[in-house]
Formats: C-alpha cells, structure tokens, sequence
C-alpha cells in the first residue's frame, strides 16, 4: 500500500474517550437522530398536530375511513358558546377545544342570509345555515331585513349586533371556509391519523423515561447495598433479586397494573417497578469488583464514611454499563406499554397510544385499510430499533477493553 491511515490516538479520561467514539459511530448518530425527532413531536404535541383537541379525539363521521393524502372542503361553524383560550404552554400540554365545529361539504352557494351546501359524500340532499349563526356566537334567532339586506342577531354576551350579507359573506369565505389535508388519512370515526400518532408518541416516550428512571433508582440502591456491604444484606437482597427474575415480566406487570388499576401514571409505575433487576444485578457485580481496588481502600483509611466512598468513588465507575442497560430497558418498557395498551389494560380511552390504537384498527388489516394499523406498528419498530441500536453503539463505545486498548 502507497498509503498508510494514520491510527487515532485518542486522548483523555475514559469517559471522554467512550463519549467520542459512540459520536462518531453512524449508527448512534442516526439513532440519536431518530429519537429527537420523537422526542420534539412529543413535547410539541398539540402546537404541531392538525387537530389541536384535546387527545385528537376531534370525530367527523362523514369523513371516516378515508385514504392517506385525502383533503376536503370544511365550514368552520361557530359554537353558540364561549370557549376559554389557553395559553402556549397549557395547548401544547393538554390541547385546546375549538371555538367551531367542523362541516365537510362538497360545495356551496349563498341564498340570502343562508349558506346552502352539500355534505360530504351526499350529492342529492342540501342543507343550509344562517350565515350569522356559521360566523358568530349567537343566542337566539336573527332576523334578517331582505330590503336592507343586513343581519340582526343577538351574541351570548347579550349584546345586540347587525351586519351586511355583502360583509358577512366575505368573513364566511375568508375565516370559515377551510381546505384540511389529512396526511396519513382517517379512522373509522373521522379522526386525523396522524394527530392521534403524534400524541400517542407521548405515552411511549413518557413510559420508557419514567420507568428506567423508577428502574435505576431502585436496581441502584439495592445492588449497591448488596454488593458494599455483603453478608446477610446481599444474601437477602440476591433472594428478592431472583423472585422477582423467575416471574414473567408481562405476568408482574399486569399483576402489578390490576393491583394498582388502570391508567396512565399505573402503568409508568408497573413498568418500572419491572425493570430494575438486571440494573441491580450489574450494578452488584461492578461494586464487588470495584471495591477491593486501591484507591476504595485509601478511601477507607482516609475515614470516609460509605456513603461517600459509594457515591463518589464507586458509582461513576459503574454507570457505563448501567446506561447502556437502561436503553436497552427503554426499548422494553415501550413493547411493555404497547402490549398492555394492546390487551386493554394500560393507557385508557380517549387516550391514543400506539398500543391502543393497533388494537383498535387491528380488524381493519384485511380490509384495505390496513395502515390504520400499521402506522403506530412501524412507529413502535423504528422507535424500538433506534433505542436497540444505540445501546448496541454505547456497548461497544464503552468496552473497557477496548478502551484499554486505545
């Protein structure tokens, strides 16, 4: 060879080194990608759907089951009533119930003070509406003066209002008039797909964070228990390790959700009250090693007390291993979420998850809507795959002996 690639010497501590190598591996990097585009669809949540309401849950029947790509004509009808408008932070939270309802129509013509149109898959029948009724929130009738051609009508505030039909026509054709495109199409009851998908992403992600969180906090503190201190402690704690191994994940933590019911903060803590064994075990193993090193005994001879040697000198050494367990245990405790959704017994309706809505659309598979559910299934596989292979890239990025090596 003419050229020889120079090897990278690598410098710095440990850590440092690990950190650098899983940045410079294209498949953290795509997966890291991935994952903070879940990530900024599930804190945006309703300031970027297109159906703002509260869990998507916005049914227009007239438009059920429609394709990937649809679009349609709507009137944008105002309620009679008064809608409090929330703030960016509690829409983007919860969501925000429209001020109208939604029509879809086929066409339209105006007939005096009357919006006459077709609905939406009905070519024979036509309906109308007061104009002043589409536009404002009224109480009680209007009344409509043909000479003068004006609109009388009293609001739900009381107060007494009057407009043109020549204005209020134009208001109805800019403000109310509405071309919606629903992107992955619609459900059996008219809800946007990929509103639902986007919110549903909430769940899973909220799951997988909660859990290896109530994981870590609990296989930490009890593998470090065990493997400091030993004797009858560890003998004790190794026995609860291993009942809680021998038990079928997905039987506890359906044991575990019935025990506590049904719903959304009872499943984050049936996850994870799940997954801290093998974080435990790990974390035993690495303290039982690392303490018997040198500088855990100048520790002692300097008169630190066991708490600081464990927290300061002992856990840092240990948490490479136990972050690459806990994307493992993220990966998880979404399938976990999932099949719990799936069997009825996790996240409640009108709640979306992707568990729940597989469920929901699984039917529709030998129909010829099958993506109803196989958008949230191929949601959960990518998302599941990022997660699997950057715990992948992190193992081998925090392999000590190749560390050593470097």
């Amino acid at each position: 060879m003419f050229f020889k690639r120079k090897k990278y010497q690598p410098s710095g501590s440990l850590s440092s080194i690990a950190w650098r190598k899983l940045l410079v591996n294209p498949l953290a990097n795509y997966s890291i990608l991935v994952i903070f585009i879940f990530v900024f669809f599930a804190i945006g949540g309703y300031l970027l759907t297109p159906d703002s309401s509260p869990y998507a849950n916005k049914q227009i029947l007239e438009i059920s089951n429609q394709k990937p790509g649809f679009s349609v004509l709507m009137i944008e009808v105002c309620r009679n009533e008064t809608v409090e408008s929330k703030n960016i932070i509690s829409k983007m939270l919860s969501g925000q119930r429209s001020q109208y309802r939604e029509i879809p129509i086929n066409n339209y013509h105006f007939n005096d003070e009357f919006v006459v149109y077709q609905l939406y898959g009905n070519k024979d029948d036509s309906l109308k509406l007061n104009i002043a009724d589409v536009l404002f929130p009224i109480k009680g009738k209007t009344y409509f003066d043909k000479k003068s051609e004006i609109v009388k009508y009293t609001s739900v505030d009381g107060k007494e209002h009057t407009i043109t039909i020549s204005e209020a026509r134009k208001i109805f054709e800019n403000d109310n008039l509405r071309s919606r495109f629903y992107l992955l199409g619609t459900d059996q009851f008219g809800r946007d797909l990929i509103s639902r998908l986007i919110i549903g992403s909430r769940v899973s992600l909220s799951v997988g964070f909660i859990s290896v969180a109530i994981s870590l906090s609990v296989g930490i503190f009890l593998g470090s228990l065990a493997g400091f201190f030993g004797g009858r402690l560890d003998e004790i704690i190794m026995w609860f390790i291993n009942v809680v191994w021998s038990i079928p994940t997905l039987l506890l933590v359906i044991a575990i959700t019935f025990a506590l019911g049904k719903g959304f903060w009872q499943v984050f803590i049936a996850v994870g009250l799940t997954m801290w064994v093998e974080v435990a075990r790990v974390v035993r193993g690495q303290i039982m090693s690392i303490k018997e090193k040198e500088y855990i005994e100048a520790g002692f001879a300097l008169g630190y007390s066991n708490f600081r040697i464990i927290k300061n000198h002992i856990l840092p050494n240990v948490m490479s291993p136990v972050i690459v367990i806990s994307a493992a245990n993220f990966a998880a405790a979404i399938l976990i979420e999932a099949g719990l959704s799936f069997l009825g017994i996790g996240v409640q309706p009108p709640m979306p998850s992707w568990g729940s809505m597989i469920k929901e659309y699984y039917s529709f598979i030998i129909l010829d809507s099958a993506y109803l559910a196989l958008a949230p299934g191929i949601a959960i596989i990518i998302l599941v795959l990022a997660f699997m292979s950057l715990g992948n890239a992190m193992r081998d990025a925090f392999d000590v002996k190749e560390l050593v090596k470097t």
